[in-house]
């Protein structure tokens, strides 16, 4: 089976970016994330979206 939500850690290894910026795109809500038993969750579907969001925005420039 697919996970669907992935570690604040698995997250930032995905994107291949460090776990401080990885909460720093969190607190900007550049990324979203969901909240189960205070730990932040982030959906495989929020992944997809900031990188259509960045790749966008290249095009876009």
């Amino acid at each position: 089976m697919t996970r669907l939500l992935l570690t604040a850690s698995e997250a930032a290894e995905a994107l291949a970016i460090s776990r401080s910026k990885l909460y720093q795109l969190l607190h900007a809500g550049a990324l979203v994330s969901v909240l189960i038993s205070g730990s932040h969750r982030i959906p495989l579907s929020a992944l997809h979206d900031y990188i259509n969001h960045l790749t966008d925005k290249e095009a876009a420039a």
